[in-house]
């Protein structure tokens, strides 16, 4: 059995689509061969997950197949061995004529059937994509799961202690101009990292490239280590997964606590929790901060265009953030 995933988006996307994978080994065994069509960027998060035989890069979603040789490559493969089963999660019509070149023997998934989004959050909608060709079991327990580099390796390298928690402050529209609506402020994160026990680990950690955003935070104390830009995806997973907290916004590494089962607290301001906040599964524990203000969801409106201030993250207390996760865990 050769099934083949397109799922093109950024980080998080990818990681919400990833309850298809166990999915798919729950309905058609072990041996299913399961090859993803991705963005560069997106395709690290499977370096180290063996549960994925093959990853097709596709970095230029809009260029059409005649100039795209990524595009060819993945429908001159399916026209070798036409694929058993093609799943598309990609709704963008750029994608259109490309799942309808691509041989497979069944289609599932947008412009393949018409699908009827009657759920709310990313993950849901996304088992809707494929919920004709898994059963309702096997899709009622199936989640996003991620599996990272090994953690012994990564502990020693980096000298990790045996109880850290992590913070993750930066997102993905942190080089953006304008408002980064979903940061919570330089000043609040400072004045959390100042109310940590001593004796609590903070592990600081984000993207290569990402290095700049931090440094207003700084400088840190003695109780920080600073992993910003210094892990893979791969590693990254790890770390968070062996955490025993998460603090972030609404970004990936949030998504990623969810499928690792870390518990995460996680700061919500314009983005609507409902639909894009981690996800909550029988193994995990999510805490979703929020400052209260009526204009809050927002994002992508012209509420959000007008707003000047972010007063939805601005109003979330470093007070609040810190007796919410001493509430929650023991740091002691």
């Amino acid at each position: 059995m050769r099934v083949l995933v397109v799922r093109c988006g950024a980080l998080g996307d990818l990681v919400y689509s990833t309850s298809v994978i166990d999915a798919l080994k729950f309905e058609y065994g072990e041996g299913v061969q399961i090859d993803f069509v991705t963005t560069p960027s997106s395709a690290k998060l499977f370096d180290c997950d063996e549960r994925v035989h093959n990853v097709f890069l596709l970095k230029h979603k809009k260029v059409p197949i005649i100039f795209s040789s990524q595009k060819k490559a993945v429908i001159k493969e399916s026209q070798k061995e036409p694929y058993d089963l093609l799943i598309n999660f990609e709704m963008g019509k750029q994608f259109k004529s490309f799942v309808e070149k691509i041989k497979a023997k069944r289609k599932a998934g947008w412009f393949c059937e018409n699908i009827n989004i009657t759920k709310t959050h990313m993950v849901e909608i996304c088992k809707e994509f494929y919920s004709n060709v898994i059963s309702k079991e096997n899709l009622d327990k199936s989640y996003p799961r991620l599996v990272g580099a090994k953690f012994d390796d990564i502990k020693t390298k980096f000298a990790l202690p045996d109880s850290y928690i992590i913070f993750s402050p930066s997102n993905s529209h942190n080089k953006k101009k304008g408002i980064n609506y979903r940061a919570w402020p330089h000043g609040h994160w400072k004045e959390l990292l100042t109310m940590i026990p001593n004796e609590m680990k903070v592990v600081m950690i984000g993207a290569k490239g990402e290095e700049a955003f931090f440094e207003p935070i700084k400088p840190y104390d003695d109780n920080v280590i600073d992993l910003v830009g210094q892990v893979s995806i791969p590693q990254m997973v790890s770390v968070v997964e062996n955490a025993k907290a998460l603090v972030v916004t609404d970004t990936g590494t949030a998504h990623i606590a969810s499928a690792v089962s870390t518990p995460v607290f996680c700061l919500i301001g314009p983005t609507p929790e409902e639909q894009t906040g981690p996800y909550k599964t029988p193994y995990n524990d999510v805490f979703i901060i929020k400052s209260g203000v009526k204009c809050s969801p927002c994002y992508k409106t012209k509420v959000m265009e007008e707003c000047l201030d972010n007063i939805c993250m601005k109003n979330i207390s470093a007070e609040t953030v810190y007796y919410k996760i001493i509430e929650e865990l023991d740091l002691h």
